[in-house]
């Protein structure tokens, strides 16, 4: 998907009016805006290492929430008097 977005974007720069690209690809002017923001300077690889970068950030999250969890177990159990 992000490369399809850079390639709408690209589109634009090579000056296709926003309005034209918009209504020819079926997106509103207002995701194109937002994609500007996003991935406005990004190419195709930019775009893929980002990916790659929130997916494992992703599961990074994921196992530190777990870990946490289990740490908070382990500290209530020793608390407890057996």
């Amino acid at each position: 998907m992000e490369e399809q977005i850079i390639g709408f974007l690209r589109e634009a720069e090579a000056g296709m009016p926003v309005k034209e690209l918009c209504r020819q690809h079926d997106f509103s002017e207002a995701s194109y805006y937002l994609w500007r923001s996003k991935f406005g300077s990004a190419s195709v690889p930019d775009a893929k290492r980002l990916k790659d970068l929130e997916t494992e950030n992703a599961r990074l999250k994921k196992l530190l929430a777990e870990q946490m969890l289990e740490n908070e177990a382990i500290k209530d159990a020793l608390r407890k008097k057996w």
